[in-house]
């Protein structure tokens, strides 16, 4: 296998899938809860807040787990590193744009969903499974 070659499993069949699909689900129940109990502005900074925390996490999957196999190591290392530097840029420039653009915002919101959502890493090993990451 070529270590150019990227992973043939489908992006759903990928061991972070789960972990993803939880973050997603947190960040939508987290936003909606706050648009419920503290009025649009904070349901959407919310909503805001956690598509920070998630829309570089989803690139990270996207871009660190397209190798796989012994011989592509370097590549792996490579596109993890990369992938990691990607993701603190898009979560920098997610940031500035959410606070020079969305106006009224609630930043407590923000901080808080974007938070909520992250730590949902802390669980990561309790949501994939083995039987995931083979074909």
């Amino acid at each position: 296998m070529d270590v150019r070659t990227p992973n043939r499993l489908p992006f759903h069949r990928l061991a972070v899938f789960p972990v993803l699909l939880t973050q997603l689900a947190v960040l939508l129940l987290a936003a909606a809860v706050l648009y419920a109990t503290r009025g649009a502005v904070s349901g959407y900074s919310g909503l805001c807040g956690g598509l920070i925390a998630w829309l570089p996490n989803l690139y990270f999957a996207h871009k660190a787990f397209r190798f796989s196999g012994a011989r592509a190591a370097q590549a792996i290392v490579r596109s993890f590193y990369a992938g990691e530097a990607g993701k603190l840029i898009f979560t920098a420039v997610l940031f500035a744009l959410t606070f020079t653009g969305v106006k009224p915002l609630d930043a407590l919101a923000v901080f808080g969903v974007f938070l909520l959502t992250q730590l949902v890493n802390w669980f990561a090993p309790l949501l994939i499974s083995k039987r995931l990451s083979r074909p």
